[in-house]
């Protein structure tokens, strides 16, 4: 079974990694919006962090209400259900303006809950 603590972790390894692929291969909106192949790259790590949220325990949702929880697995769900339909300029704001900061506030909260679940073992 796979705990907060396990997708809290995933969400930032698959975030860095995706910010990684960005700059490495100097995608910019106006790429991912007419590219096709950069449209593919970019929206795999987006369903999997997207994923590991959907699955997220209620309490750590709640106890972090300050994150948009509903509107990240959201744009998962968007994303799989609907990509024909896809606003690249929505997928552009999330990768270049809110996914850094995103990935700040998620390692923060795994600092917090690794270090007390190590305290509760001892």
């Amino acid at each position: 079974m796979n705990t907060d603590d396990y997708r809290l972790s995933r969400i930032s390894e698959v975030g860095h990694q995706l910010l990684d692929i960005v700059e490495k291969r100097g995608i910019t909106k106006e790429l991912l919006s007419s590219d096709l192949e950069t449209q593919w790259l970019v929206t795999t790590p987006l369903f999997n962090i997207g994923e590991q949220v959907n699955c997220l325990s209620d309490s750590l949702i709640q106890a972090n209400s300050d994150i948009p929880w509903s509107q990240i697995a959201g744009l998962r769900h968007r994303l799989v259900h609907h990509y024909e339909g896809t606003n690249w300029d929505v997928i552009a704001s999330v990768l270049f303006d809110e996914l850094a900061a995103f990935l700040d506030q998620v390692e923060s909260i795994c600092a917090v809950s690794c270090s007390s679940q190590s305290e509760d073992e001892q």
